[in-house]
């Protein structure tokens, strides 16, 4: 996003993307799309700073797309959450202050959440190595906030590498692990709302639901209390470490989780290739009548299009609503859109998040 925004433009610029939306999805018969807002001010939780010298001074910096050589200089962001702008100054403050904290240090990322916790990632141009720690150390037990020290090829973790998040879906309280450089949904309180709807959606089932792309498990916590069981698929590594705490520390026992592409649950689920990872899993106990996708913004590939087709109802969330369309066009002539939604992920920006119901036709 650009760096200039007002937040008077907001609805707007709102009702602009629903129209996109409405346009994108009329050739499928869509329903009105429900439209869900976001906070116009302080709503990402996370952010990512180079810092700039002038006369040997330290600044926060961020550039305008497409220009990666003139710095804007700032003190605050207000789209940023409320927390990070509370640490920035302080933070820097105390990075040029002392020189173990501060000597070539290029970056600067917060990750805060929801429930308060803050985790810093301070980025280096130089080894870092235990006398770091200490002066690291002070500064986290100032500020409250977790703390890591990053270096080519080192990092140094003074609690831990993750900061754990609270949402609130369905009057149910969901806890998650959120990992240093893992994605997540930078905006909580549109990321509550998609998790609503998603569940919302689904409905009570009795059969079983399967699940690609599932990340830390953000979306499988809460579905897995609407289907008898769920098979999530992910290939991060550091992705799937998170799903599984996270379903540990949620008590969920209904979710297998596996670490496959989408390419190989398809070639699993149609017999093609057998896989070691999917030892001891009897595929045939399995009964899905849903399918759930949240892609990358590049869409769902040929092969896993084929595969979703085979299912009663495709629940997909999208982040690229141009291959949304484009996906839609090929499930089309099966599957007909009984529900849609756009989510105000990114104000001030033409991103939009969007999520449709698909429905086998009689």
């Amino acid at each position: 996003m650009g760096l200039s925004f007002n937040p008077a433009d907001y609805d707007q610029e709102l009702a602009t993307k629903r129209q996109r939306l409405i346009d994108l999805l009329a050739p499928f018969q869509a329903p009105e799309p429900q439209v869900f807002s976001s906070p116009k001010e302080h709503f990402r939780l996370r952010a990512e700073f180079r810092l700039w010298y002038q006369d040997g001074q330290a600044h926060y910096a961020m550039f305008e797309p497409g220009d990666k050589h003139k710095a804007v200089l700032i003190e605050q962001l207000p789209i940023a959450s409320r927390r990070i702008n509370e640490l920035m100054g302080p933070l820097l403050a105390a990075c040029k202050t002392e020189p173990l904290l501060g000597r070539k240090l290029f970056q600067i990322e917060f990750l805060t959440t929801l429930s308060g916790e803050a985790l810093v990632s301070l980025c280096y141009h130089r080894p870092i190595d235990e006398s770091w720690d200490a002066p690291a150390q002070a500064l986290a037990e100032q500020l409250d906030i977790m703390l890591i020290g990053r270096s080519r090829g080192r990092k140094r973790v003074l609690h831990r590498d993750h900061v754990l998040e609270e949402l609130q879906v369905a009057g149910r309280t969901w806890r998650y692990q959120q990992a240093e450089g893992g994605f997540t949904q930078p905006n909580g309180h549109v990321n509550q709302h998609m998790l609503s709807w998603a569940l919302d959606a689904a409905g009570e089932n009795s059969d079983d639901l399967l699940e690609l792309y599932c990340g830390n498990g953000n979306f499988t916590l809460p579905l897995s209390t609407r289907f008898r069981k769920v098979m999530a698929t992910e290939l991060s590594k550091s992705s799937v470490k998170s799903a599984i705490a996270n379903l540990e520390m949620n008590q969920v026992e209904n979710v297998t989780l596996i670490r496959l592409a989408s390419e190989e649950v398809t070639e699993a689920l149609t017999g093609v290739r057998e896989f070691r990872r999917l030892q001891g899993i009897d595929l045939g106990d399995y009964n899905f009548g849903t399918v759930f996708v949240d892609p990358p913004r590049a869409g769902l590939d040929p092969a896993t299009l084929e595969l979703v087709r085979g299912y009663q109802r495709i629940l997909y969330i999208s982040c690229n609503p141009q291959t949304l369309a484009d996906n839609l066009t090929a499930l089309h002539s099966t599957h007909q859109v009984t529900r849609c939604a756009l989510f105000d992920q990114f104000p001030y920006t033409h991103h939009m998040e969007s999520g449709v119901l698909l429905e086998r036709r009689d």
